[in-house]
């Protein structure tokens, strides 16, 4: 069970196109924040997986991986996460092996089971209306693992094929989640388990227990590995962290609200705007899907969060309005952690 001084922090960047800049700029960003969270002693840096988006440039983690891999030294890095409906499973091996050889220790594999996307970009990245109705999302995620453990029955139509280099070169496998779905996989496979609390928080306490207690060792993981993920605005005050908070709660109401304004929002622009009802409501409902205020509070929040869904790490999901803020924002929560500095 996660205490104050065993708690890790780690990033899952959206890579998030803000209003006015360019996708160059996002990049240069999250190159900016993975090098600093190296540095602050962060435990990981995952991307996301996101496709048919103006607001966000995060649409091939495994590219961005190795980017984030070649410009830091220490922190792991990978997808938070594949999304392998999207994916052949075999080139996910193919270029996770890859990611491996070049930076051993140093890769992680975190699998989702959606599309990441609206229907018809699902349809363009997997090619046939077939493969959109196959739902063969077990089949290739037991594809995916022979491949990696080289132990297709030898009857199997891919018992011949081989990933390159050794056996040896296989990343941390975790399975993301949002339901019992994905916790399912992760407990029968053997496999680490991220939770997206941002997405569903109050299913977030006890799936990770639930994990946790019925885990199942494997060859990839003798022992459960669980992470928290969840949304956070950390600043030296209460007040500034509304503020900075002002973008995302206006993006996630209008989201739950249908509007067509999915666009990260600035902070002018959050800070003028005047809630619908529907969208107050909708504000209120998302509460929990943040943890927002200053450096202290916030920590003390996540501690807690951590010690009652067993894990020892948390993921912030990161939504910081801008470089500045975000950066500030790691570097107050690095501080407050004690986190091991990387010199």
């Amino acid at each position: 069970m996660a205490n104050n001084h065993q708690v890790k922090l780690s990033i899952l960047d959206f890579v998030h196109i803000f209003k006015d800049s360019k996708p160059t700029e996002s990049l240069m960003n999250s190159t900016e924040m993975a090098q600093l969270a190296d540095k602050l002693g962060y435990t990981r840096y995952w991307f996301t997986e996101h496709h048919n988006t103006t607001s966000q440039i995060s649409t091939s983690p495994d590219l961005l991986s190795m980017h984030a891999a070649a410009h830091t030294k220490n922190i792991r890095v990978g997808s938070g996460g594949i999304m392998l409906p999207n994916h052949s499973p075999f080139k996910v091996v193919e270029n996770f092996t890859l990611l491996e050889a070049l930076h051993p220790g140093r890769i992680d594999l975190g699998i989702g089971r959606a599309s990441g996307t609206d229907g018809w970009t699902a349809w363009a990245l997997q090619r046939s209306r077939e493969a959109l109705a196959a739902n063969d999302f077990p089949e290739q995620l037991d594809h995916l693992i022979s491949f990696f453990s080289r132990n297709f029955p030898r009857t199997h139509p891919f018992s011949n094929i081989t990933p390159p280099g050794d056996p040896s070169l296989v990343p941390d496998i975790y399975m993301l989640g949002s339901s019992e779905g994905g916790l399912q996989f992760a407990i029968e496979k053997g496999l680490g388990f991220a939770f997206a609390a941002n997405l569903a928080p109050q299913l977030a306490i006890p799936i990770l227990r639930s994990y946790r207690k019925e885990f199942k060792p494997s060859l990839y993981m003798k022992e459960p590995k669980s992470i928290l993920a969840i949304g956070v605005i950390a600043a030296e005050t209460e007040q500034e962290a509304k503020y900075l908070a002002g973008p995302v709660e206006l993006m996630w109401a209008r989201m739950r609200t249908g509007s067509s304004k999915l666009s990260f929002p600035t902070l002018e622009e959050a800070q003028a705007h005047i809630y619908t009802p529907d969208e107050e409501a909708a504000r209120n409902t998302n509460k929990d899907r943040f943890v927002i205020g200053n450096v202290n509070d916030v920590a003390n929040q996540l501690r807690q969060m951590a010690k009652a869904s067993l894990v020892d790490e948390i993921m912030i999901a990161d939504f910081y309005p801008s470089q500045s803020s975000r950066l500030k924002g790691y570097q107050l929560l690095a501080e407050e952690f004690n986190l091991p500095l990387n010199r």
